[in-house]
């Protein structure tokens, strides 16, 4: 793949396949889309679950 793998953006740990995260990302202006992934690594920024729960 030619992409880099989506990292969380406070601790810097890659996101493993299946993880649960937290994104921040604008609500998308069209609608219909189907490439998910491809639009989450082009907009969001995520953390990983125990930086989200260290916030808290």
């Amino acid at each position: 793949m030619l992409f880099d793998p989506p990292k969380c953006i406070n601790c810097g740990k890659e996101i493993e396949d299946g993880e649960q995260v937290y994104a921040k990302l604008r609500y998308p202006k069209r609608k219909g889309f189907t490439e998910i992934k491809a639009y989450l690594r082009n907009e969001a920024s995520f953390l990983c679950e125990s930086c989200f729960e260290k916030k808290d």
